[in-house]
């Protein structure tokens, strides 16, 4: 009778364990960020400004172009002799997951303008492996692109005394559709890249 009590109290405590778990996996993620109150009462979530950018196929990438998916962002440039490689590898990861999911795509800034041209981004997209349809590498105005790095909660300026002479973060940020931050993590870190990528499913599943 007491051996039955502990497999009842067992099974329990694992049922528990289940259903607060997939509350916590199937919660929406939170919207990052300040937000504002208008008038009305309404919430007002902060989001990502219009942009317009130059990808490693000369092409245009705006926010047209990821209307309707989420996407991944971050920040590098090419030459960088620190954490990039360490980012760039952990994005392959993502894009290897999601290569076939048309909801998500990815979306990196070149932070040195100067030097990442359109020739030099191809030619890194192509060491890479990766598409251009899937993953934008892009170059632009200089101030647009470092003004933009804030409201993905991220990093980007010119520093002559850093390795490569930029500071930038390695952050991999993620938005959706509604161009809303959701969820960020640690692009040199694998085990807070594993993570966010089960919020990117997360995200996928939301309606």
């Amino acid at each position: 009778m007491r051996f039955l009590s502990k497999i009842i109290l067992a099974s329990f405590f694992a049922t528990l364990f289940t259903a607060c778990f997939q509350t916590a996996t199937d919660r929406p993620l939170p919207i990052l960020g300040e937000r504002d109150i208008s008038p009305a009462g309404d919430t007002i979530y902060p989001t990502i400004p219009d942009f317009q950018f130059i990808d490693q196929d000369g092409q245009i990438v705006n926010n047209a172009t990821f209307a309707g998916k989420a996407y991944v962002v971050d920040f590098f440039f090419i030459h960088c002799p620190t954490i990039c490689p360490k980012v760039k590898a952990n994005g392959l990861r993502v894009y290897n997951k999601f290569k076939d999911n048309d909801g998500l795509l990815m979306l990196s800034h070149s932070i040195d303008v100067r030097n990442d041209t359109v020739a030099a981004l191809k030619q890194h997209a192509d060491k890479l492996g990766i598409s251009a349809k899937k993953w934008h590498l892009v170059t632009g105005d200089h101030d647009a692109i470092y003004g933009i790095a804030d409201n993905y909660f991220s990093v980007a300026t010119e520093d002559p005394s850093a390795p490569g002479g930029f500071d930038h973060s390695g952050r991999m940020i993620l938005v959706d559709k509604n161009r809303h931050v959701r969820s960020f993590c640690d692009g040199t870190n694998a085990e807070s890249v594993d993570k966010f990528m089960l919020d990117i499913e997360r995200l996928l599943k939301e309606k």
